[in-house]
């Protein structure tokens, strides 16, 4: 059997997969994993080549083959039916397990991601990912600095760097993701789900400010998922469940208590 994805589960209750995106790891998700605890099983997990999952290669980093991994730990679980919940590329990868095994899940959270192939848009944080000298380097801080040539935006930086760690086996530091899979892969992690219904249901939660669900996505949404409804949570962009997790939180709790 194949090595399954690192995960974490808390709480108990109906199961609830949490899914964390692009560059990110299970702990991205415990603002909201730890609330949601109080109600359900929460199983985070890690994506291949993120956090402390398997390194693959990149065949193993389509979505398709992503789905599979998830199917694979889903059913070493014994989970009936769970509940997925997904965060950008989480979101895509829910999606296509969704899709391609419509009977073995009850709900769908999509936050803010659609099912569309988008254009490439993270030169920068591989450029800044890539640019640091990893065994020379001497901290985090001065790891924040170096990138700043290549990512502006602070709270991008911080966040990415939650996945430096000291490397224990040589001098300096090493990413916990695999980031040269992770960028020739890249073509394959914005693409669009296969083409299948999933006749469930499914809630969409965008960040007002965020450009990743636009209404010009509506037809591949409904194509996709007859059940579809969407909610907005104002003053936040991408990151909406970390800006505003308490209202994130109300949305999901009240859908899946539906």
């Amino acid at each position: 059997m194949t090595d399954l994805l690192n995960y974490t589960i808390q709480g108990e209750g109906p199961d609830l997969v949490l899914i964390h995106g692009l560059f990110g790891s299970l702990e991205n998700l415990g603002l909201i994993a730890r609330p949601l605890s109080a109600d359900y099983r929460v199983i985070s997990i890690d994506l291949p080549n993120h956090g402390r999952s398997p390194r693959v290669d990149v065949a193993g980093m389509s979505l398709a083959a992503m789905a599979q991994q998830l199917g694979h730990l889903v059913d070493h679980l014994q989970l009936q039916q769970p509940c997925l919940l997904g965060h950008s590329l989480g979101g895509k990868v829910a999606m296509e397990y969704c899709l391609q095994n419509p009977d073995k899940v009850s709900k769908l959270v999509v936050a803010d991601i659609a099912p569309v192939a988008y254009q490439p848009r993270h030169q920068g944080v591989f450029n800044g990912l890539t640019s640091l000298d990893l065994l020379g380097l001497k901290s985090r801080g001065e790891a924040e600095r170096l990138m700043r040539a290549h990512i502006e935006e602070e709270g991008v930086r911080l966040f990415l760097l939650k996945s430096l760690e000291p490397n224990p086996e040589a001098p300096g530091f090493r990413w916990r993701m695999n980031v040269p899979v992770l960028r020739q892969a890249y073509e394959q992690l914005i693409a669009a789900p296969c083409l299948a219904e999933f006749d469930r249901p499914v809630l969409f939660i965008k960040g007002a400010e965020s450009d990743y669900i636009l209404p010009e996505h509506q037809p591949q949404v409904i194509q996709r998922f007859a059940q579809a409804q969407l909610k907005i949570i104002a003053g936040t962009g991408h990151w909406l469940h970390a800006q505003k997790p308490t209202i994130f939180v109300k949305l999901v709790r009240r859908f899946l208590n539906l």
